[in-house]
């Protein structure tokens, strides 16, 4: 099924997961053809705007002052230095610059004034531009989203019963009151969660029942591997394999087909073949630059190297939904399923998601 659902199961979502692997990328990648151009995989450029002194204990994150790493603090960047930043990230042929503070909530003040002047620079170079700053009100979602913001992230994690495991000093509800927050406002939401925490395959699921019956769902969805980091509760976690990766990325797809499934942290261990699975099975966004906050990314030049060899083109940006298809391609997906043409007029455009509208039964 491809329609949209606001009522999976842990049972369902569990089944689609432990299905046969090619069974299931061909589920998922049919699926994204559906709603998605899977030539096109968005570009985005990640920026720690303030780095360290986190107040909060989340396991996986090297910024929460309590742990003893190798994080260097640093305090809040200048809109200059933004500016800079962005412009170096769309020269690279990133589409959205995603803002990321080490707050456990924003606090009215000088501080959010800067970050909203940061919001309205790069909202002028014609450039997405997302944050994560932590717990937010309404109001200053509404203040964010006068500025111009594109996208806020706010990432669940995991499930709401592995969660605890993970984090005490925010609860899980909290981040949905944020989510909801965001919701009251134009502004997107991005979030998704990090597999390979210790926790169980039905924990996995639970995360994406959870994301899945928002309603709306999130307009992205990063899935992210744990990059264990020395002094941090899960250092000892050992990496998962490319094929959790590859079915959790596929299985998101299958649940919330219209979203863009976001490759994030955990690239450096995946061999180029491997990122090529997740794009087949519905991945369309990575991040580009050295770093990911403060974790190692793969460089830039190295992904434009690799989407010339996959065929990739970054996509542009404010591409909240698909562009139109033509009927010769939407006619092939009709008789790829074994159904007559559907279709004549040449110059009609057809919106992708059409197809699965009217044939919701496209992959059983």
């Amino acid at each position: 099924m491809s329609e949209i659902r606001h009522n999976w199961t842990k049972e369902e979502i569990l089944t689609i997961y432990n299905k046969p692997l090619m069974e299931l990328l061909y589920e998922a990648a049919s699926i994204h053809r559906l709603h998605h151009d899977p030539n096109t995989v968005q570009v985005s450029t990640l920026l720690s705007i303030k780095t360290g002194g986190c107040p909060e204990d989340c396991g996986y994150c090297p910024q929460a002052a309590r742990y003893h790493t190798n994080v260097e603090g640093n305090d809040l960047m200048s809109v200059q230095q933004v500016k800079a930043q962005a412009l170096r990230a769309k020269s690279s042929g990133s589409s959205r610059v995603c803002m990321g503070a080490a707050w456990r909530n924003v606090k009215d003040g000088e501080e959010f004034d800067q970050v909203l002047e940061m919001v309205r620079t790069i909202n002028k170079l014609d450039m997405e531009v997302c944050c994560t700053l932590g717990m937010i009100t309404e109001n200053q979602a509404k203040r964010l989203a006068e500025a111009g913001l594109y996208a806020y992230n706010h990432n669940l994690d995991s499930s709401e019963d592995y969660y605890k495991e993970v984090i005490s000093t925010r609860g899980f509800e909290d981040r949905l009151q944020t989510i909801d927050n965001v919701r009251k406002t134009n502004v997107t939401v991005c979030s998704g969660g990090i597999i390979g925490m210790g926790e169980a395959i039905e924990d996995r699921a639970g995360m994406l029942v959870a994301l899945s019956t928002l309603n709306p769902q999130p307009e992205s969805v990063p899935i992210n591997a744990l990059v264990a980091v020395e002094g941090t509760p899960l250092e000892d976690q050992k990496p998962i394999s490319i094929w959790e990766m590859v079915r959790m990325v596929a299985t998101t797809r299958i649940v919330i087909p219209e979203t863009q499934v976001r490759l994030s942290a955990g690239r450096t261990e995946m061999s180029r073949e491997g990122q090529a699975l997740c794009f087949f099975a519905g991945a369309n966004s990575i991040f580009a630059g050295d770093k990911l906050l403060t974790t190692p990314n793969p460089d830039v030049n190295e992904d434009m190297e690799m989407f010339k060899l996959l065929g990739l083109n970054p996509q542009k940006p404010f591409i909240k939904k698909m562009q139109p298809q033509t009927v010769e391609a939407a006619n092939s997906q009709y008789q790829a399923l074994g159904e007559k043409p559907k279709w004549s007029r040449p110059e009609h455009k057809i919106e992708r998601n059409e197809v699965a509208k009217v044939k919701a039964k496209a992959v059983k």
